[in-house]
């Protein structure tokens, strides 16, 4: 098995254990400014996107068949379960076999899906959930029920991610992105949560728009 990454993004933050995390009283008047924040940017994000997805929306109707989108069940806060909608990056019969973890270059993955991943642009769609108030835009990633359960009986304190809204973008996927394991990624929720700020938030931000721009993380 290979050794887990090194958590060596934004030192001046604490690591915190699962067994300790809880949300920083001073954080409750941010969540507020938080949601607003999340609004504004879903609500301009939707509109500036809109071109941009039904494009690619119809870039994956060319080369495989069925919708280009995709609706799954994802686990929100407090274990709340949501619908989310993205843009259908794997071959229409991609979970024949039953749900399968995404891998490095994942031969389920088309063409079009390939290219999509690698620059986020199959997650745009996620703004409508940002927009209902089920996801913000930085946040743990949401993940399926099956997943959610699997991973909380075999890695002690992983659904104490599910205290904050889960996100579009977020400290674990700007930091491994999809090719991280389920404890390496509690990890980075855990740091996240223990130092939500603005400031965290604003540089989970800057490397998001390096992280589309290189395709960093994908697979």
């Amino acid at each position: 098995m290979r050794a887990e990454k090194s958590l060596n993004i934004f030192h001046d933050y604490s690591i915190v254990q699962a067994s300790k995390i809880s949300l920083p009283k001073q954080v409750e008047y941010y969540l507020y400014v938080k949601r607003a924040l999340d609004f504004l940017l879903a609500t301009i994000g939707i509109f500036v996107s809109m071109p941009i997805i039904l494009l690619f929306a119809a870039f994956i109707v060319m080369e495989s068949s069925g919708s280009p989108f995709y609706v799954q069940q994802r686990v929100g806060k407090d274990g709340k379960y949501f619908n989310l909608i993205k843009l259908r990056s794997m071959r229409k019969d991609a979970e024949k076999d039953g749900a399968k973890w995404a891998e490095t270059n994942d031969p389920r993955v088309t063409k079009v899906g390939s290219f999509i991943r690698k620059t986020r642009i199959d997650e745009l769609p996620q703004l409508l959930s940002v927009l209902k108030g089920d996801m913000s835009i930085i946040g743990p990633r949401p993940e399926r029920p099956c997943f959610t359960a699997k991973f909380d009986s075999e890695i002690d304190g992983f659904s104490n991610r599910l205290i904050v809204k889960p996100g579009l973008t977020g400290l674990a996927q700007v930091s491994g992105g999809y090719d991280i394991t389920p404890k390496e990624k509690l990890k980075y929720d855990l740091e996240y949560i223990a130092n939500l700020t603005f400031k965290l938030e604003m540089k989970i931000m800057v490397k998001t728009v390096k992280v589309v721009c290189t395709g960093e993380g994908a697979r």
